[in-house]
């Protein structure tokens, strides 16, 4: 069974910089680590090779840095990684990133399932999971919690929903995206990094993976970028003053003014 996972590698922080000159977030000299809901698919894969003996491939799209994070995904147990990278590649939203990451998925070989986070950090946007395996052609569930069986043709997840789990199950090959419920991401050892040091990593670029430049970057993402800008100061709040009783009143008042009673 050979397993590929899908990582995005994001910024270290939360303190978020407008660049409201370029209308974009500013990333300028952020540290920048595998994005943490990723961890949680790597470490699934590396679990299932384990116990199956699986081969697991990492892939990843972005900036020639990226590689720190794939190699940092060798270190923990993966086989393989490879980088699509190219400046065609700049922009590109969510759904041509998965149009891209698919090229790259087709083209480094045969897969049995594919493991991705369920969003990233930074975008949030939980859609180049399903985005994913829409451009793959293969089922996907998304917010897998536990994987129950896993055959070379099968496999049967639990999917978190608000009020607990459904149980699923479907051939392979399939896409899932993981909750952080399903493990708990193991460290990447002193040995698993120095040997990670060593390894060439694959760079493929747009031509490389065979990507139609129409479909790539600003020009081939259906998002729309208006306006980036923080969000507005909140306002301060107002203390009502008087009795408990006096103030339960004017709250009341206040609510029925307002509509909410």
């Amino acid at each position: 069974m050979r397993i590929v996972v899908s990582i995005k590698q994001v910024p270290e922080t939360t303190e978020v910089k407008i660049d409201q000159a370029a209308n974009r977030v500013d990333t300028e000299g952020l540290t920048r680590i595998i994005n943490p809901y990723d961890t949680y698919a790597l470490e699934e894969a590396i679990r299932i090779k384990e116990a199956s003996g699986a081969t697991v491939a990492v892939i990843t799209c972005g900036p020639e840095k990226a590689d720190e994070s794939l190699r940092e995904a060798l270190a923990m147990g993966a086989d393989e990684a490879f980088l699509l990278s190219d400046p065609a590649f700049d922009g590109s939203d969510p759904v041509a990133t998965a149009y891209i990451v698919a090229r790259g998925i087709e083209k480094c070989g045969p897969y049995d399932l594919v493991i991705a986070g369920r969003q990233a950090m930074d975008g949030s946007s939980g859609q180049v999971g399903p985005s994913l395996a829409e451009e793959l052609g293969v089922p996907t569930v998304s917010f897998v919690r536990k994987i129950e069986e896993l055959k070379d043709d099968y496999i049967r997840v639990q999917r978190m929903t608000d009020d607990g789990y459904d149980v699923l199950e479907g051939p392979l090959p399939m896409l899932i995206t993981v909750v952080k419920e399903i493990n708990e991401p193991r460290l990447p050892s002193l040995k698993g990094l120095m040997k990670a040091k060593r390894v060439t990593i694959p760079v493929w670029s747009a031509v490389d993976i065979g990507v139609d430049p129409a479909r790539v970057g600003p020009a081939g993402s259906p998002t729309k970028l208006s306006k980036v800008a923080p969000p507005p100061p909140r306002a301060g709040g107002e203390m009502l003053e008087g009795t408990p009783e006096e103030q339960v009143r004017k709250l009341v008042a206040r609510l029925k003014a307002a509509k909410v009673l």
